[in-house]
């Protein structure tokens, strides 16, 4: 946090009561358990909690103050509010707009995290940078994100994330950045915004939502990208490519060439040139590393510094993280969570590296979520895909990836359970195999990752 905040610095953005005197606080927590003194602490309350009911634990703690939505018989200023939730992001806000540092913010349905961590690579070369911890990309990570901004950082990496209409939106005019990158639309979370469609409109919402927005980022390769140059108005607008000399792009890649351990290209963009290599496998990194380099640029970097950058890239851990596995066999461990358009790419991966090493390739697939009444047909296509890219085997895991097994065939396995599937896999992987393990999170097949990993990646 920059500095120090009060109370009533929050009465100036929301309707509040104040109970007691205004407070003077120096850190903000939403954990009960980690409050430091001179906190102020926000009673934040969901579905199956609420927070309201620690403040007295809290103030044991030498918490400043608390905001709540339920005023509370505690010796201590309490500021009253209608959403914690909402007096969180508020204050987020505040601490941003008091730092002068560059803020980058970034969406998409995929890959999202892999940009953000490159991008932190890339401009961790020359300044001081804060780059989103983990997952936190929602309306409750987004503004303690925004809160750990301090008067050392020059560039801010804020990634923003969502599951229906209108967060994406709040939690961008939170952050107000100078750059957004949208990376993508794909059929992710349909139960929460109903249609493609409604995914292309929801990350749309971060290219008009902060104030301070001046250039958009685009990927061209998207189908959805004229909708959102139009969406853009007078913005700038620059669009990134891994097709070369693709009209419209003033971001590319020339001499592209992908191997199992990286690819090696010549970025070409408005500020010069430079070959470049990337660690990380497969077509869909090289476009996130087109899309940070993009951002790295358009913020006031040189392509020389991105160049360093990439060079220092690592694998992103359940993002196809490559892991020696047991009995020599080698893993990608692709289970942080899966879509249809994921799973295609990360089957590409497979293939590629089995291909030029003569090996056998095995998928190892969970279910996908939140795919509404697209669910039995995207399950039944990812098995045919496997099938058609060359997939040796497919062992499947899942009321509804039992369908991808079916689909793919006879060198398909269908496992009741977990236990099953691993026992299976401890007797059958060799040093002849690779295994790309994935699915969604709901899924959790990062137990079977470390079920099948051993401790060294590869």
């Amino acid at each position: 946090m920059i500095g120090s905040m009060r109370l009533s610095d929050l009465q100036t953005v929301m309707p509040t009561t104040l109970f007691g005197e205004d407070a003077e606080f120096t850190g903000v927590s939403t954990d009960s358990r980690a409050v430091e003194p001179g906190d102020l602490f926000i009673a934040l309350k969901g579905e199956h909690f609420d927070a309201n009911s620690f403040v007295a634990d809290v103030a044991k703690k030498q918490a400043v103050a608390a905001v709540v939505s339920e005023y509370q018989l505690v010796d201590m200023p309490q500021l009253l509010v209608s959403d914690t939730t909402e007096a969180l992001g508020w204050l987020g806000h505040i601490n941003r707009k008091r730092s002068d540092a560059i803020v980058v913010a970034i969406t998409g349905s995929q890959g999202k995290t892999t940009v953000k961590e490159i991008t932190g690579t890339i401009l961790r070369q020359t300044n001081s940078v804060l780059v989103t911890r983990g997952n936190f990309n929602n309306n409750i990570g987004a503004p303690l994100t925004l809160l750990s901004i301090n008067e050392t950082h020059q560039r801010a990496v804020i990634e923003l994330g969502a599951n229906a209409l209108g967060e994406i939106a709040w939690t961008a005019m939170l952050t107000d950045p100078q750059i957004v990158l949208l990376n993508n639309a794909a059929e992710t979370h349909l139960e929460g915004f109903g249609s493609l469609e409604g995914v292309v409109q929801a990350k749309g919402e971060i290219i008009d939502s902060g104030e301070s927005t001046h250039t958009v980022v685009l990927n061209a390769d998207d189908p959805h990208v004229d909708i959102w140059r139009k969406r853009a108005g007078n913005r700038r607008c620059v669009a990134f490519s891994i097709q070369q000399n693709k009209q419209g792009v003033e971001y590319f890649v020339r001499d592209l060439n992908i191997n199992p351990d990286g690819s090696r290209f010549t970025l070409v963009s408005p500020q010069g040139q430079v070959d470049c290599f990337l660690p990380l496998p497969g077509a869909h990194n090289v476009a996130n590393a087109l899309a940070a380099a993009a951002l790295c640029i358009e913020s006031g970097e040189n392509p020389d510094t991105v160049r360093r950058g990439l060079l220092t890239v690592e694998p992103v851990p359940g993002r196809l993280c490559p892991l020696a596995g047991i009995s020599g066999s080698r893993l990608l461990d692709d289970s942080y969570n899966a879509s249809p358009s994921s799973f295609r790419a990360a089957i590409d991966v497979l293939v590629a590296i089995t291909k030029r090493g003569r090996l056998k390739s095995i998928l190892i697939a969970g279910d996908m979520a939140e795919l509404g009444t697209q669910t039995e047909s995207a399950h039944s296509e990812i098995g045919s895909y496997a099938k058609e890219q060359g997939v040796d085997e497919l062992w499947t895991i899942g009321e509804f990836s039992a369908l991808a097994s079916q689909s793919f065939g006879g060198a398909a396995r269908h496992f009741a359970d977990k236990s099953a599937l691993q026992e299976f896999a401890v007797r059958t992987l060799d040093d002849r195999c690779v295994a790309l393990i994935k699915g969604s999170r709901s899924a959790g097949m990062d137990s079977i990752t470390e079920k099948l990993s051993g401790e060294e990646k590869i």
